[in-house]
C-alpha cells in the first residue's frame, strides 16, 4: 500500500467521522454556520479579526450559535444575557476547562488553570489557602505592592527623562515582576530570597513569558488549536512556545530543588514549601494530586496568569494615557487633591477617588485583554436556551461582546473614563464589567490584580507626567495582535518628574 492511499483512507475516515459527529449534533446544538468537512468553519472566519467574525455571526445566529473550529464543535456565548447566564446562574454547568491545545501539551491537565475535575478543585482550594496565608487580601501585601511602587518611581527617575521602552519601562516591568515572585517564591516578611533587580535568569523567565504571550495570540496558534495532531509536526511559532515552555519549567524546577534543600516542614516559608510539605504529608496517598508535576505547572500558571497579564495591562494604560494627556492631567489632579506629594497612595484612598477609579476601569474595559475568556467546557449534557448541548462540549464565552457592549458602554470604542461614572463624577459600576471572568472560574487573583493596578499607576502619575515623542494624534493604540490577548503596539515616552 503506499502513501498517497494510506493518506487518502485516512483523509475518508476523518471526513466520515466528521459527517457522522455533525448528523448526530445536527438539530441538538445551537445553530451556526454550515461547517466544511474537516476543516469546519475555519475558511468562513476571519482568524485574524475572530472577535469581529463572531460579533457578525451573532448577528444572524443570535446570542447563542454553534461554530466549529476543524472537527470540533464549539457554542459561542455572545452578549451579557447569554454569559451571565451561563457563568454565574449556572456556574456549575458551565465549570469545566475547554482543551486549549498549544498549553494542554505541556501542562497535562495539571495545575489550577487548564485542569479538571479533582485536580483543579483540590489545587485551586490548596492555592487560595496557601496565598491568604502568605497575606493576599491583607495589608502585609498592599505594603509589599507600596514598597515595590516606591522602588519603580526610583528606577523611573534614573532613566533621567531619555525616552524609549528601554530602559524605562524595561526596568518597571522587570520590579513590577519581581514582586509577583517573591510572592510566590517567599513568605511575605521574608527579603533574604527576593530576586535581585538585575537577575539576569529572572529577566530571561519573563521574556519568556512576554514572547509566548505574543506567540499564542496569533493566528498561527489559533490553527494549531484547530488541528494540533496535524501541526505539532510541522514548522512554526508552535515550536518556539514549546522551547520557552521548557526553559521556564527548568527555571522552576531549580528554586523547587533549592527549596528542597533547605526546607523545614515546621516553617513554610513560602507556596514552595507548603507544597513540598502536603506532598510529604501525602506521599503514600496514591491519588492525590499533589505531586511534583502538578507543583512545576501551578507556579507556571502563577507567573503567567499573573504576571504578563497585569504587566500588559499597565503598559496598554499607559499607552492610552499617552493617547489622552487631558485624562492623565485629571486624573494627576485628583491624586493632589486627595493624596498630595508627601505620602504615598494607599488603597484607603481609593473610594474617594472616583476618576482614577474610572480611569482604570475603562483601560481594562477598552484594551479587552481576553477578548474570548479562556475556554470552558460544560461538565454534563445540559439544555440551555432551549438546546441541548452534550457533555465536553466547548464553550466560548466572548468578554468582547460585555466589555464592547454599545449600550451599556455608548460609543465603545473610544476610551472614555466617562463609562464608569455618574452624572454627579461618581464611580459608577458595571455588572457587563467582567474582565477577569466570573462564577467558578473567576481568577483567583482579581483581587491582588485591583491592587496592583490602582497603587502601581497612581504612584506613577503621583510623580511622573507622561511624555509621548510624537503627537498623541498620531499615536495608534490598536493591538498587533487580538488572538487569545490583545497584545499593545510597542512605544516609546518620557516621565517627567513633577
Amino acid at each position: 500500500m503506499d502513501l498517497f492511499t494510506v493518506l487518502a483512507i485516512c483523509l475518508s475516515c476523518l471526513i466520515l467521522l466528521f459527517l457522522w459527529n455533525r448528523s448526530y449534533a445536527q438539530g441538538k446544538l445551537p445553530p451556526g454556520p454550515t461547517p466544511l468537512p474537516v476543516f469546519g468553519n475555519i475558511l468562513q472566519i476571519n482568524m485574524k479579526n475572530f472577535n469581529e467574525s463572531l460579533r457578525k455571526l451573532a448577528e444572524v445566529y443570535g446570542p447563542v450559535f454553534t461554530v466549529y473550529l476543524g472537527t470540533r464543535p464549539t457554542v459561542v456565548l455572545h452578549g451579557y444575557d447569554a454569559v451571565k447566564e451561563a457563568l454565574i446562574d449556572r456556574g456549575e454547568e458551565f465549570a469545566g476547562r475547554g482543551s486549549f491545545p498549544v498549553i494542554d501539551y505541556h501542562s497535562r491537565g495539571l495545575g489550577i488553570v487548564f485542569s479538571n475535575g479533582e485536580i483543579w478543585k483540590d489545587t485551586r482550594r490548596f492555592s487560595l489557602t496557601v496565598l491568604r496565608n502568605m497575606g493576599m487580601g491583607k495589608k502585609t501585601i498592599e505594603d509589599r505592592i507600596q514598597e515595590e511602587a516606591l522602588c519603580l518611581v526610583e528606577a523611573l527617575k534614573k532613566t533621567n527623562v531619555s525616552p524609549g521602552i528601554h530602559p524605562s519601562l524595561w526596568e518597571w516591568k522587570e520590579r513590577r515582576t519581581r514582586k509577583r515572585a517573591s510572592c510566590v517564591l517567599e513568605e511575605p516578611g521574608m527579603a533574604a530570597s527576593r530576586f535581585e533587580y538585575s537577575d539576569e535568569k529572572l529577566l530571561t523567565l519573563l521574556h519568556y513569558f512576554n514572547e509566548n504571550l505574543r506567540i499564542i495570540s496569533t493566528t498561527w496558534i489559533q490553527i494549531y488549536n484547530a488541528f494540533p495532531y496535524l501541526m505539532h509536526y510541522l514548522p512554526g511559532s508552535h515550536n518556539e512556545f514549546f522551547k520557552n515552555f521548557t526553559e521556564q519549567k527548568k527555571f522552576i524546577l531549580e528554586q523547587i530543588k533549592e527549596h528542597q534543600e533547605s526546607l523545614d516542614l515546621s516553617n513554610p516559608r513560602d507556596f514552595i514549601d507548603y507544597f513540598l510539605i502536603k506532598m510529604e504529608k501525602e506521599k503514600y496517598n496514591k491519588q492525590s494530586v499533589f505531586t511534583m508535576d502538578n507543583l512545576i505547572i501551578t507556579i507556571w500558571d502563577m507567573f503567567s496568569a499573573g504576571t504578563e497579564t497585569t504587566t500588559t495591562t499597565l503598559k496598554y494604560g499607559l499607552l492610552l494615557l499617552l493617547k489622552h494627556p487631558e485624562v492623565a492631567a485629571k486624573a494627576q489632579e485628583e491624586i493632589d487633591r486627595v493624596v498630595g506629594r508627601e505620602r504615598s497612595p494607599c488603597m484607603q484612598d481609593k473610594s474617594h477617588m472616583p476618576y482614577m477609579d474610572a480611569v482604570i476601569h475603562e483601560i481594562q474595559r477598552y484594551i479587552d485583554l481576553v477578548p474570548n475568556n479562556l475556554p470552558h467546557l460544560v461538565n454534563q449534557d445540559i439544555k440551555f436556551r432551549g438546546y441541548f448541548i452534550p457533555k465536553g462540549t466547548a464553550i466560548v464565552t466572548s468578554l468582547t461582546s460585555l466589555l464592547h457592549d454599545d449600550k451599556e458602554f455608548p460609543n465603545p470604542h473610544q476610551f472614555d473614563p466617562g463609562h464608569f461614572l455618574d452624572e454627579s463624577g461618581n464611580f459608577k459600576k458595571s455588572n457587563y464589567f467582567m474582565p477577569f471572568s466570573a462564577g467558578k472560574r473567576v481568577c483567583v487573583g482579581e483581587g491582588l490584580a485591583r491592587m496592583e493596578l490602582f497603587l502601581l499607576l497612581t504612584h506613577i502619575l503621583q510623580h511622573f507626567t507622561l511624555k509621548p515623542l510624537v503627537d498623541p494624534k498620531d499615536i495608534d493604540t490598536s493591538p498587533v495582535l487580538s488572538g487569545f490577548g490583545s497584545v499593545p503596539p510597542s512605544y516609546e515616552l518620557c516621565f517627567v518628574p513633577v
